[in-house]
This record gives C-alpha cells, sequence and structure tokens, in this order.
C-alpha cells in the first residue's frame, strides 16, 4: 500500500529538515523534501538488502527518513571534501 504521494512530500520534508538540523546543514524546503524523499528510498533499499523492512507508517518511514537523509549529507559532504 503506501503512505501516498502528498503525506511522502510532507514526511519526506520532516525528514529532511530535522535531518539538516542534525547535521548543521544549510538547506531550503524543496531540498529538505529530497532529502527526505530521496533518503527514505535509499535507506529502504539498503535496509531490504540485509532483510530489514519498515512498516508502511508514518512514524517508521521518517525515522528510516532521517536517517537516510542524515546519510546522504554525510555522502555529499565527504565527496564535497574530495573535491
Amino acid at each position: 500500500m503506501g503512505l501516498g504521494l502528498l503525506l511522502s512530500i510532507i514526511i519526506g520534508g520532516l525528514a529532511g529538515w530535522i535531518a539538516s538540523m542534525i547535521m548543521k546543514a544549510d538547506t531550503g524546503l524543496i531540498t529538505n523534501i529530497v532529502l527526505g524523499i530521496v533518503g527514505a528510498l535509499v535507506l529502504n533499499v539498503l535496509l531490504q538488502l540485509i532483510g530489514i523492512y519498515a512498516a508502511e507508517r508514518i512514524v517508521p518511514q521518517l525515522v528510516v527518513g532521517i536517517l537516510g537523509a542524515c546519510l546522504l549529507i554525510f555522502g555529499f559532504r565527504a565527496i564535497a571534501r574530495r573535491s
């Protein structure tokens, strides 16, 4: 089933905003939404590879989105430092 498009955008924005606060990243609204949604997608795929499935509910997906967005911010910073 899933969360739906509108709820995914809202959860993604919230997850990206929280991750930007945790990682002390200066990002805007659109970037927060993208970070949260892409972070959740990436981390869900990684978790599924090791046999862990996050429930398709708001709180588990928010946690996965926050962790995934933090992972993306960390990765971007690591790549930017090399350049």
